[in-house]
């Protein structure tokens, strides 16, 4: 996990958040692809940290929830 990208850097990526976030769109994190990485940051905070896994750990994530 790397949490030391910022935004910024992140710029360019396609963000997606979850369709079962609430209507004010402010309780649920974001969620962009890039290669072998994925990409998370807080929806509240977009200009915030991003934090980095890989495919694998995400998949992971995802499959016990």
């Amino acid at each position: 996990m790397n949490t030391a990208e910022s935004t910024a850097v992140a710029s360019g990526l396609t963000w997606f958040k979850s369709s079962y976030s609430g209507a004010e769109g402010g309780d649920c994190i974001e969620v962009a692809a890039d290669g072998a990485t994925v990409h998370i940051r807080d929806s509240k905070t977009v200009a915030g940290p991003v934090v980095r896994v890989s495919r694998e750990a995400w998949a992971g994530f995802v499959g016990e929830a």
